[in-house]
């Protein structure tokens, strides 16, 4: 890997599914880039015309904070409508998704998993997959799939389910994932949530049991050209 981009959906995916990997490939020395497509936070109001959304500056500013621990070199914000991203037409995602493909020139992108039940990690992984197609002047030879606490897991009709077969092992970066996720004020949460910090640790402990290390996360190599 020279230059990563990972294209998440909401403000802490980019950090939920793989903020120990990133760490430790920028401590490598990669350069590694956020691309976050939708608002967050304003699918908790009944519509989104009543949401307060001086609430995402702060959430922005969160993430930036976030970003910044684990190593991301820049993080971008697109503001598609949180949680209603299937009310945009796909292809003019996929036109986001592809701009930021051409400005970063990334060799690995990292994304969702399609078989998550939130719908925007769904069209995300789509987008991803569709923007990157092998053709014509392309740079991007991997695309890994992340899990993401609480929604990859929440998924029970399993006709798509997370299938890992590729581990990093984070056993030394772990803690920045943690710490990270501290600076959503909005987004942490309590035991036994799934996205708080005992329960990411359990998950990280048992992906890293899978391969015989302490500490791991696990992803989904949806294609890799050599």
């Amino acid at each position: 890997m020279n230059t990563v981009l990972v294209f998440a959906a909401h403000p802490d995916d980019e950090l939920l599914g793989l903020g120990g990997t990133i760490r430790r490939i920028v401590n490598e020395g990669v350069d590694a880039h956020a691309v976050i497509l939708a608002e967050g936070l304003t699918s908790r109001a009944a519509k989104r015309s009543d949401a307060d959304f001086s609430e995402l500056k702060e959430l922005q500013d969160d993430a930036r904070k976030a970003a910044k621990i684990v190593g991301y070199k820049s993080i971008d914000f697109c503001g598609f409508p949180d949680n209603r991203m299937d009310g945009t037409e796909l292809l003019d995602i996929i036109k986001v998704i592809s701009m930021y493909v051409e400005k970063y020139k990334p060799d690995t992108i990292f994304t969702h998993h399609h078989g998550d039940l939130n719908i925007d990690h769904r069209l995300t992984c789509e987008a991803v997959l569709t923007a990157c197609r092998p053709v014509g002047d392309y740079t991007v030879k991997k695309i890994y799939a992340f899990e993401t606490p609480s929604s990859t897991e929440w998924n029970y009709i399993y006709n798509d389910s997370f299938r890992p077969n590729a581990y990093f092992d984070i056993s030394e970066t772990f803690q920045y994932k943690v710490d990270g996720m501290a600076c959503y004020r909005t987004e942490s949460t309590r035991y036994p949530h799934p996205r708080s910090a005992e329960a990411l640790e359990a998950l990280a402990k048992y992906r890293g049991s899978n391969i015989g290390v302490k500490l791991a996360e696990a992803f989904e190599l949806m294609y890799e050209i050599n």
